[in-house]
C-alpha cells in the first residue's frame, strides 16, 4: 500500500494568531484543488492529520473526495516552537537551519530535531498499524498523511536512513512524496502540488 505525505499549502500569516491556528490562504485553498485532483488522494482509504488547523484543512479536502474520516494525531504536528512563538521569516529560516544542523540541540527552546523525528516516526507507525490491522485498507486504497514541511523532512530522513538534514526539505508549502508502507522506501523525493 502506498502512503502519501502531503504538506499544507500556503497559509495566512498572522503574528497575532497562534501558528497552530493559522488558516490556509486563498493561494493555499487554490493549491488544494490540485491535491484533490490527484488519483492517490481520491482513492484514500485512510487520512491522518496533524491537529493544526492548516493541516486539518488539507486533510479535510482529501476526505471530502475520498469519503473517509480524518484521523487526528497530535504527534504529526510540527516541531514544538512555542518557546519563541511567531518569528519573522528571515529569523525563522536561520533558526530552522540551526534546528536541522544540530538535531540533538534545542534551538531557542524548540523541541530538538531528533526528538521530533522519533515522535513523528511513532505517529506514522500508529497510522500504518491502524491501516493494516483495523481499517483493512483495500489493495488499491492509499494512506494520506497531511502535515507540515519539517515533519515531512524529518520523516523522509528516517525513511532514507540518512542523517537529519535540511537538504531533504520541501521545495515549498503544498508539496508531497510517496513511500511503500511495507518496505518504507520513498518512491521519489518531494513534488509540488
Amino acid at each position: 500500500m502506498m502512503v502519501y505525505v502531503v504538506t499544507h499549502p500556503e497559509v495566512q500569516v498572522d503574528p497575532a494568531v497562534p501558528v497552530a491556528q493559522w488558516n490556509l490562504s486563498p493561494a493555499g485553498l487554490e493549491r488544494l484543488q490540485r491535491l484533490v485532483a490527484m488519483p492517490w488522494a481520491r482513492s484514500a482509504a485512510v487520512v491522518a492529520s496533524s491537529a493544526e488547523r492548516k493541516a486539518l484543512q488539507t486533510a479535510q479536502a482529501v476526505t471530502e473526495m475520498s469519503g473517509c474520516a480524518v484521523q487526528v494525531d497530535e504527534e504529526l504536528g510540527e516541531n514544538d516552537r512555542t518557546a519563541t512563538g511567531f518569528v519573522p521569516p528571515e529569523e525563522f529560516e536561520a533558526l530552522a537551519d540551526a534546528f536541522f544542523a544540530e538535531p540533538e540541540r534545542s534551538v531557542c527552546g524548540w523541541e530538538t530535531a531528533a526528538d521530533a523525528q522519533r515522535r513523528i516516526v511513532r505517529a506514522v507507525d500508529r497510522v500504518l498499524d491502524r491501516a493494516h490491522r483495523v481499517v483493512g485498507v483495500p489493495e488499491n486504497g492509499t494512506v494520506v498523511i497531511a502535515t507540515h514541511g519539517g515533519v515531512g523532512t524529518l520523516l523522509q530522513c528516517a525513511l532514507r536512513e540518512t542523517a537529519i538534514s535540511r537538504r531533504l526539505d520541501q521545495p515549498g508549502q503544498g508539496s508531497w512524496y510517496g513511500f511503500d508502507s511495507t518496505t518504507r522506501c520513498p518512491a521519489h523525493g518531494w513534488r509540488r502540488l
